[in-house]
């Protein structure tokens, strides 16, 4: 089963297995092109799943993209995609411990997992076609990939670099910019949008309203995107 995702210039298919790109893929392709962070600079797309955010990259006219995810899946879906876009990409299997060999880097990219997740939650299962959970789960607090990835960013970024990362509010956004901070760049939130509800979250506001997280009864999300840059 394929689902295709549709950018304003070329249509980018999720095989199953491979996480479907949604608002905040879009958010951060949007941010990166207004931003103009992309163009003249090398790139690293990290958890890249379908690769649409390394192929908004090299459509915005990056020096040269490098993309990476922990799924062999997604890497071959991000090859296909980046082939069938005309894009120029490096598509490796490995996570940012892997980036690293091929930095530093002046824009590190970053859609990863961050919903909060308890396994032993009674929540609604979730359909197939919404692509598979290890996409999306991020632990109790949502931070299971956040926290060690923002330890990692200096690692991969060039001075004057920057980082463009994109997450939801119940992840704890100042948790990120403290962490961040703490690594010695200088972060900021640069854009916000509230949408509403998806498969993933609609099966977790029970849940999310039970721990505290979220008021009884509102069924949307803020999404976040951080800018941090290295001195």
């Amino acid at each position: 089963m394929t689902t295709a995702y549709t950018d304003v210039r070329d249509p980018v298919i999720a095989d199953q297995g491979v996480y479907v790109p949604q608002e905040d893929s879009r958010l951060l392709i949007d941010v990166m092109d207004s931003a103009g962070l992309a163009r003249g600079r090398h790139v690293v797309d990290l958890c890249t799943g379908s690769g649409v955010v390394a192929i908004g990259a090299a459509g915005q006219g990056a020096a040269s993209v490098t993309a990476f995810d922990i799924c062999p899946k997604a890497v071959r879906c991000a090859r296909s995609n980046a082939l069938a876009a005309g894009a120029d990409i490096d598509v490796h299997l490995g996570s940012w411990a892997r980036a690293v060999e091929f930095g530093p880097f002046d824009l590190v990219t970053c859609n990863p997992p961050y919903v909060p997740h308890d396994p032993s939650a009674d929540c609604d299962p979730l359909p197939s076609y919404v692509g598979p959970p290890r996409a999306w789960d991020a632990g109790y607090d949502g931070r299971l990939v956040l926290d060690p990835l923002c330890a990692s960013v200096p690692q991969l970024l060039n001075h004057g670099g920057s980082l463009l990362l994109v997450q939801s509010e119940f992840s704890d956004p100042r948790q990120t910019l403290g962490a961040l901070a703490s690594c010695g760049l200088d972060a900021e939130i640069v854009a916000r949008q509230w949408i509403p509800f998806g498969p993933v979250l609609t099966s977790r506001a029970e849940w999310l309203e039970e721990t505290g997280r979220l008021e009884p009864g509102r069924r949307e999300e803020e999404l976040l995107v951080i800018r941090a840059d290295k001195p």
